[in-house]
């Protein structure tokens, strides 16, 4: 991902999982990354690296979010990663669980995304925005009625903004990740009785690692995907053809 040398990305969700991957490969790329994130400790080790700034930043805060696309001078891409689930069956569940589902899953992804592509704009630069969405957005899984619900919503304004930025040359794309063995996702899927259907039902037959999220994103990032816009694109296995 040479292309990507000396560009300016913003990455949410950057101080774990996914997100924190994705930090890896951009620098890795050769990127300046400006992370966003919580963990006081973990925003310290990521100031740390080289071509790397990070914050403590509440990206469901439209004051805040305004607040920090104001500062920063100029950006090249996005990457929303920053992203929660709450587990409740549709027969159970709460008001205030899906109100912070969509919060932190569309809400954040939207201020964003109108803040930051404001600064692309203001310097006409041929921008990428990527949402992480989910294989969630594409098939039903029980339990994740507010989290399914919240990825579809993902999808959808992705399809929007692809539509309304195209004519700034802003590219809008989305990802749609399987299970990823995040630590998180290591602790949820463990059981082999929860994760043997999901397997079998895999034609790779395996989870996905962080780092095969990661490049995509950076592929979507790139110019190699210049005439790549308003694409929700799955990264799982072939799981999702089913």
């Amino acid at each position: 991902m040479g292309c990507l040398k000396g560009k300016k990305i913003v990455v949410t969700g950057a101080t774990s999982g996914i997100g924190r991957a994705i930090v890896t490969e951009l620098l890795a790329a050769e990127a300046y990354v400006y992370g966003v994130g919580f963990g006081a400790d973990i925003v310290a080790e990521l100031n740390a690296l080289a071509n790397c700034e990070a914050i403590e930043l509440d990206v469901t805060s439209e004051e805040a979010v305004a607040a920090y696309a104001a500062g920063l001078d100029t950006v090249d891409g996005l990457v929303n990663s920053a992203g929660i689930s709450i587990l409740e069956p549709v027969l159970e569940f709460k008001k205030e669980s899906i109100e912070k589902i969509f919060a932190v899953n569309v809400i954040g992804g939207m201020l964003m995304s109108k803040e930051i592509a404001k600064v692309m704009i203001k310097n006409k630069t041929a921008g990428a925005i990527v949402n992480l969405s989910s294989q969630a957005s594409i098939i039903a899984l029980r339990d994740h009625l507010g989290y399914c619900a919240s990825k579809g919503a993902v999808d959808a304004l992705t399809k929007v903004m692809c539509l309304e930025l195209g004519e700034y040359n802003i590219r809008v794309n989305s990802v749609n990740p399987t299970v990823t063995m995040t630590a998180m996702g290591k602790m949820a899927w463990s059981d082999p009785a929860k994760s043997g259907p999901v397997l079998d039902a895999m034609p790779l037959g395996r989870f996905a690692e962080p780092e095969e999220i990661a490049r995509p994103v950076l592929f979507l990032l790139s110019d190699a995907a210049s005439m790549v816009s308003g694409v929700s694109l799955p990264v799982d296995g072939g799981y999702t053809i089913q």
